[in-house]
């Protein structure tokens, strides 16, 4: 992997307490002279704010990125495999900024106390920040790849990494009885709030079971690049999934002709070869798959396959759409 900078990771202030109240001043004004564009000036502040508090995780964590920002990778990895020590569930994420940088191997998915942290810390702006800045569209692509089946009602559906709700709303009208599953439990405190859920569960999608009734719809709006390797989750969803029941989900399109890898984003986008390989390979048939922008990244598009799939009754044939 190349060492390519997430510069809207490094635009993020810190947001969590060394527990001494001197680092946390010279860390605030740290994160004054990084906004400045005095990266190196910046990493010298939080490094003596370290000094006072050399426990911090989050502190070492933001260190490796401003050294990132002043082109020292050298010093960037030393202070994330600190992070990473001293946090081994590694909530901020420093394996991931290891295996960009080309230090580390980018695994088959993220830490889970990353994802957790992330959206735990994202959702109170979640919805405003996705639909309003980011021009989100899955939830909309998804219905309507759904409904282009011609199935319009289902008895049960299942919303894998629900979140604050947004596929959950557009999934209400066409289910009698809707579920959502997300690591964040204050995402889900936010989907609660909406009321659109019949049941909601905290799981980690990477070691995800279901033991209820078969659903005939799973759903998942822009959680797989949270996840990496989707081997597991699509053998679960087969598993899980009533004869005839349809499997919705996105992903970000990976232009490479097969595989998925991590990028600068920290997120993984995975090609369409891969998705339709382990569909198959999950026993899944694929009825639909459709590129089309799920939503914009620093004013970019972003590419994404809008991808409906079907677990077959036995002895049947598939639909093909598309």
């Amino acid at each position: 992997m190349r060492g390519v900078t997430d510069k809207r990771a490094m635009a993020k202030p810190l947001d969590t307490s060394s527990g001494d109240i001197l680092a946390d001043r010279r860390a605030d004004y740290a994160e004054m002279l990084f906004g400045s564009g005095e990266a190196k000036a910046a990493a010298e502040l939080l490094l003596g704010a370290l000094e006072l508090a050399p426990g911090w995780a989050f502190g070492w964590f933001r260190l490796g990125e401003f050294h990132e920002a002043a082109g020292d990778m050298d010093a960037a990895a030393e202070a994330w495999r600190m992070a990473q020590k001293l946090d081994p569930a590694d909530r901020a994420g420093a394996a991931l900024k290891l295996a960009l940088a080309g230090r580390g191997d980018p695994g088959d998915a993220p830490p889970s106390a990353f994802v957790e942290a992330l959206f735990d810390q994202y959702a109170p702006k979640f919805d405003e920040a996705l639909v309003n800045a980011l021009g989100y569209r899955a939830p909309i692509l998804l219905e309507a790849a759904i409904r282009g089946t011609g199935r319009d009602r289902f008895r049960q559906a299942l919303d894998l990494g629900c979140g604050t709700g947004l596929m959950g709303e557009r999934l209400r009208q066409m289910c009698e009885r809707l579920e959502g599953v997300d690591i964040s439990s204050e995402m889900l405190r936010k989907a609660r709030e909406k009321g659109i859920y019949d049941r909601l569960e905290k799981a980690d999608l990477q070691n995800f079971s279901h033991a209820g009734p078969p659903p005939d719809l799973v759903t998942a709006a822009d959680v797989f690049m949270y996840l990496g390797a989707l081997d597991g989750i699509f053998a679960t969803v087969s598993r899980m999934l009533a004869p005839d029941g349809l499997f919705a989900f996105s992903v970000e399109k990976l232009e490479a002709a097969e595989g998925f890898a991590l990028q600068p984003s920290r997120r993984y986008a995975h090609s369409e070869a891969y998705v339709r390989l382990t569909l198959s390979a999950s026993g899944l048939a694929l009825v639909s798959v459709r590129t089309e922008r799920i939503r914009d990244d620093r004013k970019e598009p972003v590419g994404g396959l809008v991808v409906v799939a079907e677990r077959q009754a036995q002895g049947q044939p598939g639909r093909r759409l598309s």
